[in-house]
Formats: C-alpha cells, sequence, structure tokens
C-alpha cells in the first residue's frame, strides 16, 4: 500500500507562507475605498458689488466633513468645484491643495462664490424657494490626487455629486445626498 511520506518544513517554508499571507491581506485591505463628504455648514462671509452691473455676489464658505477610509495618506491638487442652482451655473467653491492622513476624518472650509445676477435670472424660482424655505443645490467635479504606497504613487480621480438641499433664509443645511466614487489609474 501507500508509504507515510515525512513533509520536511523548515523556516524558509514558514516565511513564504507568512509572506504570502501577508501579502494576501494586503491586497484585500489595500483596495481603494471611497471617500465621503458631509457639508456640515454654510456661513455667509461678505456681499460684494459687482460692477459695471451693479449686482450683490455673495461669499460663502462651506464646511465639508471628510473621511478617508483608505490605509494610506492622500494627496489632492486643488479644483473648482461648480454649483448649479435650476441646472444653471450659480459659481463655484475652490478645494485647496492638500492631504489627508489614513483612516482619518477633518473639516475642510470652502470659500464659495456665488453670482447675484445668475440669482435673478431664475427670480420667480428663488421666490418661491424662499417662501418654501427649501433651495436645491447641485454640485459636481473631479478632485485629482496620488496616493503613496512604498515608493510608488498610485494617481486617482474621485468624482464627487453632490445634491444639497438649503434653506436659504438662515443657510441651513436640510438634506443632502453626496456621492463619491474613486477611480485610479495604473502605469
Amino acid at each position: 500500500m501507500g508509504k507515510n511520506k515525512k513533509v520536511k518544513w523548515g523556516w524558509t517554508t514558514a516565511l513564504l507562507g507568512a509572506a504570502s499571507a501577508t501579502a494576501a491581506a494586503a491586497i484585500i485591505t489595500a483596495r481603494p475605498r471611497d471617500p465621503t463628504f458631509h457639508l456640515t455648514s454654510i456661513s455667509l462671509n461678505s456681499l460684494k458689488l459687482n460692477l459695471p452691473v451693479p449686482v450683490l455676489d455673495a461669499e460663502l464658505i462651506l464646511t465639508v466633513h471628510v473621511t478617508n477610509p483608505n490605509i494610506v495618506t492622500v494627496h489632492y491638487s486643488s479644483t473648482e468645484m461648480p454649483i448649479f442652482y435650476a441646472g444653471s451655473l450659480l459659481g463655484s467653491a475652490h478645494i485647496g491643495a492638500g492631504s489627508q492622513a489614513p483612516k482619518s476624518c477633518r473639516h475642510l472650509r470652502l470659500p464659495a462664490r456665488l453670482s447675484a445676477l445668475e440669482l435673478a435670472h431664475h427670480a420667480a424660482k428663488f421666490a418661491a424657494d424662499v417662501g418654501r424655505r427649501e433651495m436645491v443645490l447641485d454640485a459636481e467635479g473631479d478632485i485629482e490626487g496620488a496616493a503613496k504606497v512604498l515608493w510608488w504613487d498610485h494617481k486617482f480621480r474621485v468624482h464627487v455629486d453632490s445634491h444639497v438641499v438649503v434653506d436659504p433664509v438662515f443657510l441651513d443645511v436640510v438634506d443632502q445626498e453626496n456621492k463619491a466614487e474613486v477611480e485610479m489609474f495604473v502605469g
């Protein structure tokens, strides 16, 4: 019948097994995860007279809570996030270049400028929104950057879609739906 074979193992086999298990665990936990964004507050910073057409533009500060669920620090470049009202470009928010530590949360204060002239084009809708105390704003844009893993920089793009309902009288955030999707680039 069959002979019993003795399996020989040594430290080399054990180290290879441990390295394989560690590499598999790193691959499973290192897959990029989508960050989360949550608008926590809006505050009026100033009103500026825009000449030659005498219209006041609003300068706001948007406070956004951002979570990086990934196991690496991410570095991102500056960008402008367009803000839409009733399908028209109302203004934009500036996101400055920066970085965020792994598995961390932080608040970003984003300066935004909204055009009163563009809002005037939707005066009837805006008046109705003020009466209901609900104004719908949408923002959509891409944030690009890199995540460094060991000595490689992995470039990425985060596409952000935000749908926010704001009380136009007190600038309170009533409701919101935010989606962010990470796209990694190889090469």
